[in-house]
């Protein structure tokens, strides 16, 4: 049996996703200047009621600039959001997409207003943008994460992130999050290698005085028993879920009141699973990677970019928070952070940020849950 605690207050902390600026490898991809804009201003409706495009309240501005951080810090710390976790990558020759963390997040004048932490996201990136039925999700890189680029990278993050005052201390740790946690261990040349890398690690965060590291991975209602197994061996420290699971052959939508009912009662199955390490659970505000499918396709149910989409409205989104909330809160949690995807995953139709539908409202439902109501 887990025993959870008694948690006074959950911690907000939203995903973030940092392809809305300039990166060098993009422009060698799909041009010089080009950003995920492109393919959310290209979107259409695939379906009959299909929403699209998305449009930006903010218009369609450079994460890069610190004023245009420093309007989203604003946006999330008066809303009850807490912190970003930055979607990262860094592959066999070097970083990607990190001009968003390293020259708007940390130079905006507000950048203290929020914690930060980061989630490497070591999956292969693949070319959805947009992706087409008939050469679905070629590789552009290789995710797996070598010994050497393990050392270069985190050694980057414990002198540039690390040792910021706002970086996330949860449980006793600098917050440190993989996307995919055995891919990494195979990566790494498998379980005993891995251990030798993640001890180094471990000995130089301590060694820069900068204590204990939180070593966090995502799971799924879907991960294997062995991966568990594997992460207690190798001494991770929590787990958290990036997003929800849910039925894929209901099409063109899946239901958001259902999934999300599914996905609250899997809190108490993750967290067993889990075995003692803190567990965060997750909310999602909805599902539609729609704009990463080549738009003149036939939009069916082929896979990933062509699947259904999941809609919410900020009402329903509402109950979703308010089920984490009331779970953290309950003493059957062993985490006390609720983590939301996402802050900006536009083109997967998971944001908080304003649209010109629905302006504010998603983030209001965040205030309301977390920052202004008491459990009911």
């Amino acid at each position: 049996m887990i025993v959870g605690h008694n948690f006074q207050k959950p911690l907000i902390c939203a995903y973030y996703f940092p392809n809305w600026h300039p990166d060098l490898r993009n422009d060698k991809w799909h041009g010089a200047g080009w950003t995920e804009w492109e393919v959310l201003k290209c979107a259409r409706p695939r379906f009959p009621g299909h929403q699209q495009p998305k449009v930006p309240l903010w218009g369609y501005e450079d994460e890069s600039d610190p004023s245009v951080m420093a309007k989203k810090i604003d946006a999330a710390a008066g809303r009850g959001v807490d912190g970003f976790i930055f979607d990262w990558y860094w592959f066999g020759d070097g970083p990607y997409r990190t001009k968003c963390l390293e020259q708007g997040f940390l130079k905006a004048h507000n950048c203290a207003d929020l914690q930060f932490a980061i989630m490497w996201a070591n999956h292969d990136p693949i070319y959805v943008h947009p992706g087409s039925r008939m050469y679905p999700m070629p590789k552009l890189l290789d995710g797996a994460i070598l010994p050497e680029t393990f050392v270069k990278a985190t050694n980057h993050c414990i002198e540039t992130y690390f040792k910021q005052p706002n970086y996330l201390r949860l449980d006793g740790g600098l917050y440190f999050s993989f996307f995919d946690f055995a891919k990494l261990v195979n990566s790494l040349g498998g379980e005993a290698a891995a251990g030798e890398v993640f001890r180094d690690f471990r000995s130089r965060v301590a060694r820069a005085g900068l204590g204990e590291v939180n070593l966090n991975a995502c799971v799924t209602i879907e991960s294997k028993d062995e991966t568990y197994k594997l992460m207690k061996r190798l001494g991770v420290n929590s787990c958290g879920s990036y997003g929800w699971t849910w039925d894929q052959s209901s099409f063109p939508v899946c239901d958001y009141d259902r999934t999300a009912k599914e996905n609250a009662a899997a809190y108490d199955i993750l967290t067993a699973r889990c075995n003692k390490m803190p567990y965060y659970v997750n909310v999602i505000m909805g599902w539609d990677v729609s704009p990463r499918s080549v738009q003149s396709e036939i939009y069916e149910n082929a896979g990933y970019p062509f699947m259904n989409v999941i809609i919410s409205t900020p009402a329903q989104y509402e109950q979703a928070l308010r089920a984490a909330r009331d779970f953290v809160l309950s003493g059957k949690a062993t985490g006390r952070m609720v983590t939301l995807n996402a802050w900006n995953e536009w083109t997967e139709g998971s944001y908080l940020e304003p649209d010109t539908i629905n302006g504010m409202a998603y983030l209001e439902a965040v205030k309301k849950v977390f920052k202004e109501g008491k459990r009911e």
